[in-house]
Formats: structure tokens, C-alpha cells, sequence
């Protein structure tokens, strides 16, 4: 065989090989583009739309209006007061939810701890809960006059407006923190085994090992879930309409994917699309600031 011949054929191979990731690629991107970017596109233009009347009781026609709905969106009082309540919902749970799926993922890969395969199904059972089923359970547990534990719920009121917010905090905590736990614990397992007995050689104990052996090196998956949990926090939505058929203290705005539910629901769509579009740069920005400023501790 020639050595003019074996250019051709690598080029055939490389056509070759990009039709078929061209076929494997084409349904993914079919679907990210019919189910995340056309709506993207169509929330972005809905956003510069105004509705207009000719006379006080004409038909309704929508018109651009460039920017309108953003100045509207933000100069509205109760947007900025969803931000503020889930940002301190944010400061607050998300530490702690870390927190205990740090501690369960150790506990769980310790070599003290026994029956790891029941309380690793133990702590992830609650995340198979959906999250209105588990919004509604807890809102019973919760509530005065339905809880079986009454003597506790009727002296501390967990659906006043003082305590409902960390009420649903801890709903959160209870279903997410066993899908966190199994990120954190999965990365424990991918550390070689060699490691730890080099540091036992070492004299280290197991407390020490965790601190200075398991926790930086799965420090990665920490920030993974991390981000997950500033994303989910601004967009928390299930847990407040369920509680708002328990507790009058949670609003139509008490957060900012409420605000934006009972908006469209006025209708006012425009306005609506325009809230999405400000809390989606606004989550964008947060967990890339969180990002970059743990990768940049993380380098130091």
C-alpha cells in the first residue's frame, strides 16, 4: 500500500467520525434547543413588550417597549423584598444543609460507622419525596391544630411570620441535604485507598484524616453542590405556595419565582418575563462570583 493512499482515508475517517457525533449530538441539541433556548428567547422578548389600549375599555394589543418592564421590575419594592428574604434563606440553609451532608458523607465512609448501605438509602429516601408532597407533610406536622405534636406547635408558632421562613428551611434541609450528601460521599470514594493508609502509618487518626485528608480533597464536590444550592435557593417556588395554604404570613411575592408566578397570573406576562430575566442574570452572577472566588481561594 502506497503511503499517498493513507491521507485519503484519514480524511474519509475524520468525515466519517463527525457524522456520527453529528447524529449522537443531534437529539441533545434538538431538545436543549426546543426546551431551554427558544423559551429563554421567547421569556427575553416577551420582556420588551407592552400592553396598550385604545381608549379605557379598547382591546388589549401588546407593542415594544424596549426596557419599560425592566425600569417597572426594577423599581418594585416587593421584587427586591423576595431577594432580600431568599438571600437570608440562602446565608442561612445553605450552610447548614452542607453542613450535615459533609458530616452524614464522613459518618458514611468512616470505618466505624456500620450498616452504611441502610443509612445511606436512609438519608437519600427523603429526596425521592417530591417536593410539594414533602411541603405538604411538614405543613401538617406544622400546623396548630393538625400536628401531632401539638403541645410543641402550639406554644412556638413555626407559621408565624417570624418562623416561617426557617420552617421551610428546614423542609429544604430534609429533602435535599441526602442528594447532597451522596455528591460528597461518591468523591470520598474515588479517594485511593493508599492515601489513608499512609497517613494511618502516620500515626493520624481517623478525626484527623477527615479534617486534613477527606475534606480538601473533596472540596470540589463541596463547591459543586454549593452552587447547585444558590441556584435552587433563588428559585425556590414549591415550598412557599404550599405554605401559603397554611400560613397567611407567606405572600404572593414572598419569593421572587412566587412574585413571578402570581404576576403572570394578573395576567401581566410582560412583566412577569421580565422579573425571570432579572433573577436569572442575578443567580447567573451569584453562583460565578461563588465560583470564581473559591477557585481563587483554592489556588492560593
Amino acid at each position: 500500500m502506497s503511503s499517498a493512499a493513507l491521507p485519503g482515508r484519514r480524511r474519509v475517517s475524520r468525515v466519517a467520525h463527525k457524522r456520527a457525533i453529528a447524529v449522537f449530538v443531534a437529539p441533545f441539541a434538538a431538545l436543549f434547543t426546543l426546551f431551554y433556548l427558544l423559551p429563554i428567547a421567547y421569556a427575553v422578548f416577551q420582556s420588551t413588550r407592552v400592553v396598550e389600549r385604545e381608549g379605557t375599555f379598547g382591546p388589549p394589543r401588546e407593542v415594544f417597549g424596549g426596557l419599560t418592564q425592566y425600569a417597572q421590575a426594577l423599581q418594585s419594592s416587593p421584587f427586591w423584598d423576595s431577594i432580600g428574604r431568599v438571600l437570608l434563606f440562602g446565608i442561612v440553609q445553605v450552610p447548614v444543609m452542607l453542613a450535615l451532608a459533609l458530616v452524614f458523607a464522613l459518618l458514611l465512609d468512616s470505618p466505624l460507622v456500620r450498616g452504611r448501605r441502610f443509612f445511606r438509602l436512609a438519608f437519600f429516601v427523603p429526596y425521592a419525596v417530591p417536593g410539594v408532597i414533602a411541603a405538604i407533610m411538614w405543613g401538617f406536622l406544622y400546623s396548630p391544630n393538625l400536628s401531632p405534636f401539638r403541645p410543641l406547635t402550639q406554644s412556638v408558632d413555626l407559621l408565624s411570620a417570624e418562623l416561617v421562613l426557617w420552617a421551610m428551611a428546614n423542609v429544604v434541609t430534609w429533602v435535599f441535604v441526602g442528594y447532597n450528601m451522596l455528591i460528597i460521599y461518591s468523591s470520598l470514594l474515588a479517594i485511593p485507598a493508599e492515601v489513608y493508609e499512609a497517613a494511618r502509618l502516620d500515626g493520624a487518626s481517623q478525626v484527623r484524616i477527615a479534617w486534613s485528608i477527606k475534606i480538601p480533597l473533596v472540596m470540589p464536590a463541596i463547591i459543586l453542590t454549593a452552587i447547585f444550592s444558590i441556584i435552587g435557593t433563588l428559585q425556590l417556588l414549591a415550598e412557599p405556595q404550599v405554605f401559603r395554604t397554611f400560613s397567611s404570613a407567606v405572600t404572593s411575592t414572598f419569593t421572587p419565582n412566587l412574585l413571578v408566578y402570581s404576576t403572570a397570573s394578573v395576567p401581566n406576562v410582560p412583566l412577569a418575563a421580565a422579573f425571570s430575566v432579572l433573577l436569572a442574570l442575578a443567580t447567573f452572577v451569584l453562583s460565578f462570583t461563588f465560583l470564581k472566588v473559591t477557585q481563587r481561594k483554592a489556588f492560593q
